[in-house]
C-alpha cells in the first residue's frame, strides 16, 4: 500500500528562472546553419526516449515533466541573454534577431509524469519547426534525465519500504537546484516528505527535520541538548540518540519526555540489531508509541534488509539524489520525422552502430490482460495502436500551439504525478517489486504500418 502525502499550498508569485541558456553551444550554431540553409522552419518531430534501462532495472519512472513545461513556457531570450550571445560571438546577427522573438509555438505530447516507462518508450514528443525543437534539446534532456533517474530510484525504495514512509534528505549531497528537483521527483515516486525547504516553497511538499549531531555537541551535556530541543520543539520531536551511547540516550530521552516522545533517530551502527533492542527498550520503559526513524546511507537494498526490523520510517539521502547507482536515465532526443521540400513528412533515423533509432512519429499503448495487468508496451510507428478493449493510451498532450494545457504543473501537477505513479505501479506485473537484476518487466513491441 502506498501512502498519500498532504501537500501544502504553493505560494503565489514564485519566479521561475529564465531557461534559455540552460543549453549547449551547438544547439544555437545548428540553428544558425539551419537558418542559412533555409531548413530551420521545416516541420519536424523530435522524440525523447531511453534505448535501455540502467543495468538490471526492470522499469523507469518519468519525472521532471512539470518542471520542464514551466521552463519551456519561460524559454525566452531577453536582453541579458542576447547581450551575452552577441559579446561572445556564439551566433550571427540573423540568428540573434530570430532568438529575440523566440517562443515555442508547437505541440508537446508525452507520458504523464509519474508513469512507468521501458526501453524505447516515446517519453516526450515535440512537434514544431526544426528551429524551435532543436534549441530545446539540451534543456529537455537535462530535466528528464535527472528527475527520472531520481524518481526511478525512489520508486524502488518505496517498494522496499512497503507501508513505512520515506523522507528525502539528500540536499547536502547534490547541487542546490538539483536538490529541490530531487525532492520533487522523490515525492512523485512516493516519498512522504523532504528536508528541503525550497522544494516545500516551490512545490507545496511537506518539509520535516529536527536536529543533527552538531546540536548535541554544541551543548555541554547530551541532557542539556535534549532539554533544549524538547522545550523548543515539543515532546513530539525526534531525538537523535547515537551521538554518544545509544542506550543511555534513549533512557534519558524517555526520562525527559515521557510517553509523549515522538521518535528517536538512529544514524549509525548495525541498524537492524540496534532498532530491535531500542524498540524493546522503549517498550520496557512504557514508550510503546515512540517511533524509530533510521538514516545512514540507506538505499533500496538497505531498506529491504530492514523489513524485519521494528522501524517506522526511513530517511534517505546520498543514494536517492544520485539515482542509486544510475544518476541519469540515459535518455536521448532524436529527430524522427520532418517535412521534405514538397511539405510531406518523411521518417528519418540515425543508423550508427549501437545507437540506432527508429524513424517515424510514435504513439504508445500499454497492453493489459483480462485482469488489468500490463503485458506489453506497444509503440505504433506512424499510427495509433488499436486498443483491444481494456488497454491504456499513454501519450498525453501538454502543450498545444505553444500554450501550456492546465493540470500538469505546480502543486496540482505534483499530486497528479504522484497518483499516476501509484496507479501505474499497481498495473505492472509483480516482478517490478523484485530488487534483483532482471530484464524489463514488460517488452516493448513496435507496430508498423
Amino acid at each position: 500500500m502506498r501512502t498519500r502525502v498532504n501537500f501544502v499550498s504553493t505560494p503565489a508569485g514564485w519566479d521561475h528562472p529564465r531557461t534559455s541558456l540552460y543549453t549547449d553551444h551547438y544547439e544555437l550554431t545548428m540553428l544558425q546553419a539551419a537558418l542559412h540553409s533555409g531548413a530551420a522552419h521545416r516541420k519536424s518531430v523530435f522524440e525523447a526516449f531511453a534505448r535501455r534501462l540502467p543495468d538490471g532495472r526492470r522499469y523507469g519512472i518519468v519525472a521532471g515533466t512539470g518542471r520542464l513545461l514551466e521552463g519551456i513556457a519561460d524559454f525566452r531570450f531577453g536582453g541579458p541573454e542576447l547581450d551575452f550571445l552577441r559579446r561572445s560571438g556564439v551566433v550571427n546577427a540573423e540568428t540573434l534577431d530570430y532568438l529575440a522573438g523566440f517562443r515555442f509555438t508547437g505541440d508537446i505530447w508525452g507520458y504523464a509524469e509519474g508513469e512507468a516507462y521501458f526501453p524505447n518508450s516515446p517519453i516526450l514528443i515535440v512537434e514544431s519547426t526544426f528551429a524551435e525543437a532543436c534549441i530545446l534539446e539540451t534543456y529537455i534532456l537535462s530535466v528528464l534525465n535527472h528527475d527520472s533517474a531520481i524518481a526511478s530510484a525512489a520508486s524502488r525504495m518505496i517498494t522496499a519500504a512497503g507501508n513505512r514512509p520515506c523522507i528525502e534528505m539528500g540536499s547536502r549531497r547534490t547541487q542546490e537546484e538539483s536538490a529541490a528537483a530531487a525532492a520533487r521527483a522523490a515525492v512523485i515516486a512516493g516519498f512522504d516528505s523532504t528536508s528541503n525547504l525550497e522544494a516545500g516553497r516551490r512545490y507545496g511538499i511537506k518539509t520535516v527535520g529536527t536536529a543533527a549531531h552538531s546540536f548535541t555537541l554544541l551543548h555541554d551535556t547530551e541532557r542539556e541538548a535534549f532539554e533544549a530541543q524538547l522545550a523548543a520543539l515539543g515532546h513530539g520531536t525526534s531525538l537523535l540518540v547515537d551521538t554518544y551511547d545509544v542506550e543511555a540516550a534513549v533512557r534519558m530521552a524517555v526520562d525527559l519526555a515521557g510517553p509523549d516522545l515522538g521518535a528517536v533517530r538512529l544514524d549509525s551502527g548495525d541498524l537492524v540489531a540496534q532498532a530491535q533492542w531500542v524498540r524493546q527498550l522503549l517498550d520496557d520503559l512504557g514508550n510503546e508509541n515512540t517511533k524509530i526513524v533510521v538514516t545512514s546511507d540507506l538505499d533500496e537494498y538497505a531498506i529491504a534488509a530492514l523489513q524485519s526490523a521494528p522501524v517506522d520510517s526511513y530517511g534517505v539521502g546520498t543514494s536517492l539524489v544520485t539515482g542509486s547507482g544510475a544518476p541519469t536515465a540515459s535518455m536521448v532526443y532524436k529527430l524522427v520525422s520532418r517535412t521534405d521540400d514538397s511539405g510531406e513528412f518523411v521518417s528519418v533515423a540515425k543508423a550508427a552502430k549501437n545507437k540506432t533509432s527508429k524513424g517515424g512519429r510514435k504513439y504508445a499503448l500499454r497492453r493489459l490482460d483480462e485482469r488489468g495487468v500490463a503485458t506489453q508496451e506497444i509503440v505504433g510507428v506512424g499510427h495509433r495502436p488499436e486498443d483491444d478493449g481494456n488497454d491504456r493510451q499513454l501519450l498525453q498532450q501538454f502543450i498545444k500551439n505553444g500554450e501550456l494545457l492546465p493540470g500538469w504543473t505546480g502543486t496540482d501537477g505534483v499530486f497528479r504525478a504522484r497518483q499516476r505513479h501509484m496507479d501505474s505501479m499497481a498495473e505492472l506485473p509483480a516482478v517490478v517489486n523484485r530488487l534483483q537484476r532482471g530484464e524489463p518487466a514488460i517488452p516493448t513491441v513496435y507496430e508498423e504500418n
